[in-house]
């Protein structure tokens, strides 16, 4: 599923939708069971029914839902007939929710519904029922003593201080040469053959033969690459360069860039050429302030169906 790859910047998608699953299933067997309750209703006609008259800030603390929420859920309860509101006997300034004689009757043949809920979702889940319940009570319990607004401040703030660091060929980060190219390709082109090479050995196509590959970091996360490809003798293309479109304004497109130049006039080259496509203006006009300067035409025996620009360094 698309969401899982998003993992915690969709937890709360993935939760919303998981528990949507999980009230349409009970409502669904409400119905065929003859019950007169909705899913959503659960919470606050039990806790009524085992706790007694209760004001709605008491509900929503105790059910860990919005005033506003428990308010809503009530006025419907009301208006189906299972909830009444009174005075507060203790203070007659509030109201609180009772549960009226049908919902109480309501609750009282759901006993045989509720152990089977029970055991088809442990039939259902397997242990993986037990493991998420589990789950949902540690994080319960941790976002009590870390509230989570707090704690992702505090590490937008602390990531305000980082800057974008780039680092030369590592093995185990290999696969984020191809997911970062391959990120923006499909994106705005296809992924060619010379492409799909590349990326199966860069090792081997690029490194071994006098090439270097360089990795931007930003806070420890691999956010952009590029590569210096040897194409022969003091020759060499700059390629395969790619941002995590996500991390864009960072400057790790020009770092990444200024890093592949650097070694470059390293290594004593005497012609440095890129092949890019019209399309991408802002990755043109980036090259063209480091030192390229556009051609008239492609060059010869492109590498690639995409490239309609070809350019030169002409850089001091």
């Amino acid at each position: 599923m698309y969401l899982s790859s998003l993992r915690e910047l969709a937890l709360g998608s993935r939760l919303k939708a998981l528990s949507d699953q999980f009230y349409t299933a009970v409502d669904e067997v409400y119905r065929a069971c003859g019950a007169g309750i909705e899913s959503r209703w659960f919470p606050v006609m039990r806790y009524l029914r085992d706790v007694g008259p209760t004001t709605v800030t008491d509900m929503a603390l105790a059910i860990g839902q919005t005033h506003s929420a428990v308010s809503q859920l009530a006025d419907r309860l009301v208006d189906a007939g299972m909830v009444v509101r009174r005075r507060d006997p203790h203070d007659g300034r509030r109201s609180v929710l009772a549960l009226t004689d049908a919902g109480e009757r309501a609750l009282g043949a759901l006993g045989p519904v509720w152990l089977a809920i029970r055991r088809g979702m442990a039939d259902s889940l397997g242990p993986h029922g037990l493991t998420m319940l589990k789950a949902i009570d540690d994080c319960e319990q941790a976002l009590r003593e870390r509230p989570l607004v707090a704690a992702i401040l505090d590490q937008r703030e602390a990531l305000t201080r980082a800057g974008v660091e780039v680092v030369p060929f590592d093995p185990a980060l290999r696969d984020h040469f191809r997911r970062l190219n391959q990120q923006w390709l499909e994106r705005h082109f296809r992924v060619e053959g010379v492409d799909r090479t590349l990326f199966a050995d860069p090792e081997g196509q690029i490194v071994a033969p006098g090439g270097a590959i360089f990795f931007a970091l930003y806070a420890g996360e691999v956010i952009g690459t590029c590569a210096l490809i040897r194409e022969s003798e003091g020759v060499f293309e700059l390629s395969k360069m790619g941002v995590d479109e996500n991390f864009r304004g960072l400057g790790a497109g020009r770092a990444l860039l200024d890093a592949a130049i650097a070694e470059y006039r390293r290594r004593g080259g005497k012609e440095l050429f890129l092949e890019s496509n019209s399309r991408l203006d802002r990755a043109i006009g980036m090259y063209e302030r480091a030192g390229f300067v556009r051609q008239s035409s492609i060059r010869p025996g492109s590498h690639y169906e995409r490239a309609d620009v070809y350019m030169l360094y002409r850089g001091s």
